[in-house]
Formats: C-alpha cells, structure tokens, sequence
C-alpha cells in the first residue's frame, strides 16, 4: 500500500480517477476537499481506501441547499488516514430530480446506518444498499424532515410570547 500523506499527492490520484473533473480546495484548517460526480465516488474512496491509506470513513451526512439550482442536495463523506492522521472530505452535489448515489457499503460496511440516515432524514436514495429504510422516524412519515421545505416556526400559533426567545 502506498501511503501518501501530502495534499497534493491526493489532488493527483483524484484528479487521475476522475479525468481532472474534480474540483479541489483546502480549507482554512488544512483540510482537503474534493467535489467529485457520482459516478467517480465509490472508485475514488475505493482507491484511496486501499492504495492510500484512507480505511476510516469517519461521517457520512446529507445536506439540503434549495437555493442551488441543480444541485440542492449534497451527500459529504471525510475519510481519515489513521496512520499519517490526514483527514480528506468527498462532497457529491446532487440535483432534486436525480436525488441518488451509489452506496459506499462495499467500500466502507460503517457507512449502512449513515446512509439509512441520510436516506431518512433527506430523502437521498442509496443505489444498492442492502436495507435502506428510515432509521430513526417512523416508517410511516411521509416527508424527510431535514428538507428546508418547512418553516422553523409555526406562524399560526398565538401563544408564542416572543421576549421568552431575545426577540
């Protein structure tokens, strides 16, 4: 296994896997970031699991963005190479009417339950995980509630005294 541990061998082994359609950055705390298509992920996070070093798939989460046009959704995955403690971050953007991804269960087994996760409180679809259903609401909700579809408030009630909450 080749363990590279510098950012720019990473930008390098991604950029190969994905045509140099990834996009790449670093934030302000060093981490790197990739934006990859859903059709590079799993050979990506394969490749980087098993000739680099990266075998920790420490979060899989979802995240709802409505004001992106064809791209409101996004699935983020941060992978951790324990040995050299380089930590990468995987974002794939995906659009409301194509709102799935293949499942990164093959590659990495912890990430089922944070898929089910995702699925259940995003609606994002898993292409081939092995039991996707709701995890933590119940199977009868009709609505995925992490969604920025619903007010953060209920403006209909009258009982809320708002000097209680700083305003």
């Amino acid at each position: 296994m080749t363990v590279h541990t510098n950012n720019d061998s990473i930008i390098n082994v991604v950029a190969e896997l994905t045509q140099s359609t990834a996009q790449s950055s670093v934030d302000d705390y060093g981490m790197l970031n990739f934006v990859v298509s859903t059709d590079h992920v799993v050979a990506v996070c394969q490749q980087l699991r098993d000739n680099h070093g990266f075998i920790f798939l420490t979060d899989l989460c979802g995240a709802h963005y409505p004001e992106r046009k064809d791209s409101e959704f996004e699935v983020v995955y941060h992978l951790h190479n324990l040995v050299s403690n380089h930590r990468i971050r995987i974002r794939v953007y995906l659009s409301e009417e194509s709102i799935s991804i293949p499942t990164m269960v093959n590659v990495y087994p912890g990430a089922n339950w944070m898929e089910r996760e995702t699925f259940d409180f995003y609606g994002i679809i898993f292409e081939g995980h092995p039991n996707l259903k709701r995890i933590l609401n119940m199977d009868e909700m009709d609505y995925h509630p992490l969604r920025k579809q619903y007010a953060l408030e209920d403006e209909t009630r009258d009982d809320k005294n708002n000097t209680f909450f700083g305003r």
